[in-house]
């Protein structure tokens, strides 16, 4: 991976070091074990001193990553995509150190862990992912009451768990103030009213999925109201085959409707009584289906929306919320498997999440860069690879090539698609335009092949050239 990350950031030369090293072999072993990132006992205990030293705290390695992304989305349109997930770490709770980090994570405090809300930058007109605006990570106190014991609906959202969407989405403002615009996009979790009060402004923009049947200002429904609009359109998608509800594949029919529409504080809600919120509202409905779950979208936008081709194209950002499912999935047990991390502390566990999260961000350019269609928006290979690595990959791809035309790479050399084929290829995709092409999983396989190549060739280019 090129760059040097940390460069008299934490205060010790010795701990920066140590940071970019482990961020490197995260990148290059594609294992949050560290014991297998080590290649001595020494640097080992190197990598632990880093994730345990109090120098090197969580908030500073969430600033770099912001900052780098503050960078990256200048002068763009970009997408914020903010999700929560919970890292289990239940059958370590013998071996983790107390008050280190973790806590309960859900109400009977029967499962403990820590909560992790990462806000995902993606390029709105090329779909790259570009970074993080914010990662915030927390537990819950032990012994904390259950909702109902805390009386949770009557509480201030300022002490609700649900503030982190207007914590996030404020702190996303202020990292992509440089942006040309931002949208904010969350699922039902994040239908909640005083966003839509507090957080856009005439560059930043929300986009939720409509969780109630909100009252709007004329006390009708809000879903009846746009159920009941004129039609804006209709268009197909492909969608696949369902195991657990036994429904096969089909081509679903899909109309479009969208209104502009005043709504309401809720009624318990004594703080907002009398305020309105104005949004656009999106419903994106399969029709003509025995489908026992059809598709329904309803969106709450406050971008603008004044026609068809427009309420496509918010449809087509919110669906882009694959990006942070795939996040959380190569995280855990289909990637790097956080939550088997052999760590003693949480402190320490919650560091590690935090960098590879960056990690599987060069996974994700890798991924998007692959299938880009405009090679106009192809970034170069440096973004992801050294220089060194950019030339120990030029001689694989010779290897990978077959003789026919069918196998050759397609990309232009110096390209990161031209390096995505061939590590797909290290990884263990075949190579032909019939396949699909390769995912995340055959991704991090073939890096993880790729280093152990890389290896060799460097110690070959070392010895030859003394």
């Amino acid at each position: 991976m090129s760059g040097i990350k940390y460069e008299a950031f934490f205060g010790d030369k010795r701990i920066d070091k140590r940071g970019n090293a482990l961020t490197r072999q995260l990148f290059l072993r594609g294992t949050r074990s560290i014991q297998s990132l080590s290649l001595s006992r020494a640097e080992q205990k190197g990598y632990y001193r880093f994730l345990h030293n109090t120098k090197a705290t969580e908030e500073k390695l969430i600033k770099e990553i912001t900052e780098r992304c503050r960078k990256s989305s200048k002068g763009k349109i970009v997408l914020s995509i903010q999700d929560t997930s919970e890292v289990n770490l239940s059958a370590h709770a013998g071996r983790l150190k107390a008050g280190s980090g973790v806590g309960g994570i859900d109400d009977h405090h029967k499962s403990i862990g820590f909560k992790l809300h990462p806000s995902l930058v993606i390029d709105a007109q090329t779909c790259f992912p570009l970074g993080f605006s914010d990662i915030r990570i927390w537990n819950r106190p032990p012994g904390q009451p259950d909702k109902h014991e805390r009386g949770y609906e009557k509480l201030p959202i300022e002490e609700k768990e649900s503030y982190k969407w207007l914590e996030s989405g404020n702190k996303t403002k202020e990292c992509l103030s440089d942006a040309r615009a931002v949208i904010i996009i969350q699922d039902r979790e994040g239908d909640i009213f005083e966003q839509f009060l507090r957080v856009p402004d005439e560059r930043t923009f929300l986009l939720i999925r409509s969780a109630t049947n909100r009252h709007t200002a004329t006390e009708e429904r809000l879903w009846d109201e746009v159920s009941q609009s004129a039609l804006m359109g209709q268009y197909e998608i492909h969608v696949s085959a369902d195991s657990h509800c036994k429904e096969a594949a089909r081509v679903a029919l899909i109309e479009v409707r969208s209104i502009c529409i005043d709504i309401k504080a809720p009624r318990h809600d004594r703080k907002n009584k009398g305020q309105i919120a104005t949004l656009n509202i999106i419903e994106a409905k399969e029709i003509n289906t025995t489908a026992k779950n059809p598709i329904i979208w309803r969106l709450l936008t406050t971008w603008p929306v004044t026609n068809y081709e427009e309420a496509l194209m918010v449809i087509e950002w919110y669906s882009w919320r694959w990006f942070i499912e795939e996040l959380f999935r190569m995280l855990k047990k289909e990637g790097f498997n956080i939550e088997g991390s052999e760590l003693e502390t949480g402190w320490a566990i919650r560091k590690l999440t935090v960098m590879l999260l960056d990690t599987i961000i060069k996974l994700m350019q890798m991924h998007i860069a692959y299938n880009e269609p405009e090679q106009a928006n192809v970034p170069e290979t440096g973004i992801v690879f050294s220089t060194q690595e950019q030339e120990c990959l030029q001689a694989i791809n010779i290897t990978m090539e077959g003789k026919t035309k069918a196998l050759k790479n397609p990309y232009h050399a110096g390209m990161l698609n031209h390096a995505t084929w061939i590590i797909a290829r290290i990884g263990g995709w075949k190579g032909y335009h019939s396949q699909r092409p390769p995912g995340m999983t055959t991704l991090l396989n073939g890096l993880r092949e790729f280093y152990a190549i890389f290896t060799g060739w460097s110690i070959q280019i070392d010895v030859g050239t003394r």
